[in-house]
């Protein structure tokens, strides 16, 4: 059995990435994955050498540990230019242990944003909802998920971080945002480590016009 420990910053990361890594194993039907409950970390520490070694550190001591998923929004800063300097510092710390850093851009609910039209109907998301040319040029995803919403809603992430998790397409977001494919193949990695073995990932329909 293999276990994933997810360091994550926001409250509702702590419900919604085990909702998304879970559909991911699913995907993959690697069913001898398990996710654990994640560590949450502030921003300001994630971003710096100190803060994300005392984050692995704690992840290590985690029930049956066997690889280390920090995940968390990059804002502005630009995920090519960030995300290897935040990866080299995890994975000293991890030694051993497989670790990734997959860093949403510029938000969690970006990814959303990239599937949007697989939520329409759902959640306060309209029947019309049309995707964004560029939804990872959009600034605050969640600001824009409540123009989609209807007039007196509003985007609640510990509420709806998680179910949209539950139902976004990933095929749409894996080929409409760089930082999800990030994450998929992050958690390919995780899956073929060791003597894992898995035929085909991504699932080939997501790949198709990516």
């Amino acid at each position: 059995m293999k276990r994933i420990q997810p360091i994550v910053e926001g409250h509702g990361d702590v419900k919604a990435v085990p909702i998304l890594l879970r559909r991911l194993r699913n995907e993959a039907q690697a069913f001898d994955v398990e996710i654990n409950e994640p560590i949450r970390r502030k921003y300001s520490e994630l971003i710096t050498h100190t803060g994300i070694q005392k984050a692995v550190e704690l992840a290590l001591l985690q029930p049956d540990c066997t690889a280390i998923l920090l995940i968390f929004d990059c804002e502005d800063f630009c995920p090519k230019d960030f995300a290897p300097k935040l990866l080299s510092w995890a994975k000293a710390a991890a030694r051993s242990k497989p670790c990734e850093v997959v860093l949403a851009y510029r938000e969690y609910e970006t990814w959303f944003l990239a599937a949007i039209e697989s939520l329409r109907g759902k959640y306060g998301i309209p029947l019309d909802a049309t995707p964004l040319d560029n939804p990872e040029s959009r600034r605050d995803a969640k600001g824009a998920l409540e123009e989609y919403m209807a007039r007196g809603s509003s985007y609640d992430e510990t509420v709806d971080q998680p179910r949209f998790s539950a139902a976004f397409d990933m095929g749409l977001a894996y080929r409409r945002s760089r930082s999800f494919r990030k994450l998929v193949k992050a958690f390919g990695i995780f899956i073929s480590a060791g003597d894992g073995q898995i035929s085909v990932w991504p699932p080939a329909q997501w790949t198709q016009d990516a």
